[in-house]
């Protein structure tokens, strides 16, 4: 028996990276997985991530490993998708218990998306990627939970969302992501009566597939360990151990909080 034996989760850009560590192991505690994406074969993009892949896609992952998923491809920021998809989740399976609001990300250079710079596109799109996508997603499951008088939203912010990089740099992203953890406050009071816990976590630097290529951190020595107190960089695993935590009955209390997963990296700014 695992700890999610009959329970539902979606988790939103799931189609490689930390979404699809997330989905995974999920799954591997019982749950049924709705894997959300633009694009479900989004890894192709990066060839360390399309190695990591065992199967066709994320879905096909759980299903070969004995579990239950569905996929679904469409853009987080158009809210009238985000809630057709969770009326056919809960019409497939008949409820929603989790929510991994993980789609989001970055665009552009840190040296044209500082605070005062940032072209409006950019900032547009980084916006509707990010919190626009995640109000949407939570606010298309409340509805269900509530009903139900149970769930778990896991929100994710990032370090950037804590402490303004050197330079300025990257400012739509790091401002969207302290969006995201202050709103799970604030979605926190508001289901809480309802027996819903929402949490947030705040991933530092982890070494996906993706950013072993574009920075060639792996997890050796390197560069950005020596600024960790734990001395390495950050694995998918370690962030989706923790998502374990806010989805299971470790967490029954816990609601309304900001989870760093950094290794101790300086937050003081």
């Amino acid at each position: 028996m695992g700890k999610l034996d009959g329970k539902v989760a979606i988790v939103t850009g799931g189609a490689r990276g930390l979404g699809r560590a997330y989905a995974r192991r999920l799954a591997g505690l019982g749950a049924k997985i709705a894997v959300c994406d633009l694009n479900l074969k989004s890894y192709e993009e990066f060839e360390g991530e399309a190695k990591a892949m065992t199967a066709d896609t994320t879905m096909d992952e759980i299903i070969a490993g004995g579990g239950e998923s569905l996929g679904f491809e469409f853009d987080i920021g158009d809210r009238e998708s985000v809630f057709a998809m969770v009326e056919d989740v809960a019409k497939a399976w008949g409820r929603v218990d989790i929510l991994v609001a993980n789609a989001g990300g970055g665009r552009g250079k840190p040296r044209e998306t500082t605070a005062s710079l940032v072209p409006q596109d950019l900032l547009e799109l980084v916006t509707r990627m990010n919190f626009y996508g995640t109000v949407h997603s939570c606010s298309a499951v409340a509805p269900v939970m509530k009903e139900q008088r149970s769930g778990r939203i896991v929100t994710v912010a990032s370090y950037a969302g804590s402490v303004a990089g050197v330079g300025g740099g990257y400012a739509h992203y790091g401002a969207n992501k302290a969006a995201i953890a202050h709103y799970t406050r604030y979605l926190a009071q508001e289901l809480g009566p309802h027996g819903i816990n929402a949490n947030c976590i705040a991933p530092g630097f982890i070494a996906t597939a993706r950013i072993v290529q574009l920075s060639g951190a792996g997890r050796g020595d390197n560069d950005q360990a020596r600024h960790i107190p734990l001395r390495r960089v950050g694995y998918p695993e370690d962030c989706a151990k923790v998502v374990e935590f806010l989805v299971t009955d470790l967490s029954d209390y816990v609601t309304g909080a900001l989870i760093p997963i950094d290794g101790g990296w300086n937050r003081a700014g």
